[in-house]
C-alpha cells in the first residue's frame, strides 16, 4: 500500500519536510517513489504537484493525517 507521507529533511531545530509518495512499510526516510512536495512549518511555505498527487490518490494512495490537511488547504481536493 502507497502512502502520501512527510519525510524530514533539514537540520537540527530547523526541520522542513518533503512530501512523498512511499510504501507503508518503509522507515520515515526511507526510499520514496516520487516526490511530490514540499512544506516548510517555520516560513509555512508549501509546494505541491497536484497533478502527481492526484495520479496517486486515483491510484489508490492513502495520505495522512498531517499531508490531508496541507493538501485541504491549498485546495487539492476541490
Amino acid at each position: 500500500m502507497v502512502k502520501l507521507r512527510l519525510k524530514r529533511c533539514g537540520r537540527k531545530q530547523r526541520a522542513v519536510y518533503r512530501i512523498v509518495a512511499i510504501d507503508v512499510r518503509s522507515r520515515r526516510e526511507g526510499r520514496d517513489f516520487q516526490k511530490v512536495g514540499f512544506y516548510d512549518p517555520i516560513n509555512n511555505q508549501t509546494y505541491l504537484n497536484i497533478p502527481a498527487i492526484l495520479d496517486f490518490l486515483e491510484k489508490g494512495a492513502q495520505p495522512t493525517g498531517t499531508v490531508h490537511d496541507i493538501s485541504k488547504k491549498a485546495g487539492v481536493f476541490t
